[in-house]
């Protein structure tokens, strides 16, 4: 039997900001031959992605379709925050002909996908989570965008909260951090998160760093990745991801001490994989741990990558069974 011919087949969907992923799944289990991106930039919204994708599946009945999206939804709508588009659920039903369908915040996908992704594919930052196995955890993005969601087991099944942290104030803790709020702030009035942990945060950084360095200049945050050398100090790209790196763990602290993850931190996105080689060298758990009378009880959290590029759609299919069982 074919792929497309299996009647237990879901469309799962991971829209970020920039690009969008379809696959197919069957239960829980991702299909990863048939994954495909889309440029969102080259489509006037998700219904024309959708067709496209089921016109290489011919003859496809969805049972379900789950979507991910990078932004808040409420009552079966979801609004992006760095695109254009907004969807809702009878939009999913008339491009896949699905009964059963549902929009997840990114993160809250993320969260599901959690004990379904590959040893291979979580990379250890320090410590080990709690072996209990109701213990929260939590993930954190850091793509196009900044969120977090913590994740929680009932007696009723997996509960994802949805959240849009990355839009609260950045953390300050110096003098130099005060000045980066304020100059920051000039992008749109207000220092959130989201302007200094992301890739355009990474952006802005580099503008802050080579200000201060006196000699004001922009670069692109795959620039500043591909020039980072940790053994010279007056590098201006080493010191804007040093930089990044404080404030990442700084917030990650925050945001651990807010949920209490004894099950363990999960850092997700395409700029936590990026930086990824780069947290021990450059003091991430130092800033995690950060937290004055309570830098001993920070112990108690760990902290891993998730490199899974398609976690969320493995997620998405994994809320699906949940939902229909």
């Amino acid at each position: 039997m074919s792929i497309s011919a299996d009647p237990c087949l879901t469309l799962v969907a991971d829209i970020g900001g920039t690009n969008t992923r379809v696959a197919l799944a069957s239960g829980k289990l991702l299909q990863e031959s048939t994954i495909r991106r889309f440029r969102n930039a080259d489509y006037p919204g998700l219904e024309t992605i959708l067709r496209e994708f089921l016109d290489g599946h011919a003859n496809l009945s969805c049972l379900g379709t789950c979507i991910a999206v990078a932004g808040p939804v409420a009552n079966g709508v979801a609004t992006m925050t760095n695109l254009d588009w907004t969807i809702d659920e009878p939009t999913l039903s008339r491009a896949t002909g699905a009964k059963h369908v549902a929009l997840l915040n990114d993160l809250q996908a993320q969260g599901h996908a959690l004990g379904h992704i590959a040893a291979e594919n979580l990379r250890p930052v320090f410590g080990q989570p709690s072996t209990d196995a109701q213990a929260a955890k939590l993930v954190i993005g850091v793509g196009t965008g900044f969120n977090a969601a913590p994740v929680h087991e009932t007696a009723c099944g997996r509960v994802v909260a949805a959240s849009e942290c990355g839009h609260v104030n950045m953390p300050v803790r110096s003098e130099a951090d005060l000045r980066l709020a304020r100059f920051v702030e000039t992008a749109h009035g207000f220092p959130g998160v989201e302007d200094v942990l992301s890739g355009r945060g990474l952006e802005r950084l580099f503008a802050f760093v080579a200000n201060e360095a006196g000699t004001p200049t922009e670069r692109s945050a795959a620039d500043i990745m591909a020039g980072i050398d940790l053994g010279d100090e007056s590098n201006l790209a080493t010191a804007a991801a040093r930089l990044f790196v404080r404030i990442l763990g700084a917030e990650a602290g925050n945001l651990a001490l807010t949920h209490l993850p004894f099950g363990g931190v999960y850092l997700c996105g395409g700029v936590s994989r990026a930086i990824a080689p780069h947290l021990e060298a450059m003091g991430f758990e130092a800033a995690f741990r950060d937290k004055g009378r309570f830098a001993g009880f920070m112990q108690n959290f760990s902290v891993a990558v998730i490199e899974d590029d398609y976690a969320a759609l493995t997620g998405c299919a994994v809320y699906l069974v949940q939902q229909t069982a």
